[in-house]
């Protein structure tokens, strides 16, 4: 299946792009957001960031048939900061953070993302890393799977999960992703079992702890607006609750007046915030894009401006 990129319109007219300007993709993935973004700068620069290699090759080729004023860094976007001052990059226009896993990594059956699919436990962004899901759910107790499947998976039947993960394991190693949904399936109730596919939040919630997906990103961001240059935005795409709650609470942090002054009639330029919020609540995908993609439903979008 073709990629489709979420939120594209929405995003691409938030950043508000200068057609010299200097724009970091965090998350290049197959190329929807980048390609937009480098058609509207001619005499700029795009910096886009990706772990996977394929991804990587394929947005490569999508790249350079529109320009060849774009780097391409194999990174996680952990090192966005120190992979932008190698390349002498202290201030930028525009940042954008899409947080979801691409169609392309979820219909490659063998990447282990999805749990419509067999495949061998997987879930890596980064196909050179050593840590994988078949870790997560062969080598963590009890307690650790049912924390994370909590805490990333907001699932109520944790615990009941990761004890028949475990009792299963003592005679059998898990190691696809089908004989993981059946010991989820059969860990939930009949009625969870008919609403929805009840290895949803499981698999989410492994993704996540393999990729580091969460302790990244609070650091990310907050490396991202210290990069804005002032009229500079930064865009990001969440796709749960937990990633959504962290963009929300950073972006009210740095954007509200101080409260020692709110209210006064005059404040001083300095207790002013040196960011405001573009949107004030979270921008979601319009009905047209729901019914052509699916897997937008879940998608927010939030935007920042650096104003001083």
């Amino acid at each position: 299946m073709k990629h489709i990129s979420v939120l594209l319109e929405e995003s691409i007219n938030g950043l508000n792009i200068k057609e010299n300007g200097t724009y970091v993709d965090c998350t290049l993935g197959y190329g929807g957001h980048s390609s937009e973004i480098l058609k509207r700068i001619k005499k700029g620069r795009l910096f886009a960031f990706d772990q996977d290699r394929e991804a990587i090759d394929s947005s490569q080729k999508r790249l350079k048939e529109i320009g060849s004023n774009f780097t391409i860094i194999k990174s996680n976007f952990k090192y966005l900061k120190d992979e932008l001052a190698k390349r002498n990059i202290e201030k930028v226009d525009g940042i954008l953070f899409d947080l979801g896993v691409s169609s392309a990594q979820l219909d490659d059956s063998y990447r282990g993302f999805s749990y419509h699919q067999d495949a061998k436990l997987d879930m890596r962004m980064d196909l050179d890393s050593n840590f994988s899901a078949y870790n997560v759910v062969n080598e963590y107790s009890a307690d650790e799977l049912s924390n994370i499947f909590f805490k990333y998976g907001e699932e109520k039947f944790a615990k009941n999960i990761a004890k028949n993960i475990v009792k299963k394991r003592q005679t059998k190693k898990i190691e696809t992703t089908l004989e993981l949904v059946e010991i989820i399936r059969n860990s939930v109730p009949e009625k969870v079992r008919r609403e929805k596919h009840p290895a949803r939040k499981i698999f989410q919630a492994i993704r996540i702890e393999v990729n580091h997906e969460l302790d990244i990103l609070e650091d990310s961001i907050r490396d991202a607006l210290s990069l804005l240059d002032v009229q500079g935005r930064i865009c990001v795409i969440t796709f749960h609750s937990l990633e959504d709650r962290i963009v929300k609470n950073i972006f009210k942090e740095v954007s509200n007046i101080d409260k020692m002054v709110k209210g006064l009639p005059n404040i001083p330029d300095s207790y002013l915030p040196d960011y405001k919020l573009v949107v004030n609540k979270a921008i979601v995908a319009s009905k047209e894009e729901l019914e052509q993609n699916n897997r937008s439903r879940s998608a927010k979008l939030r935007i920042l401006e650096r104003i001083k």
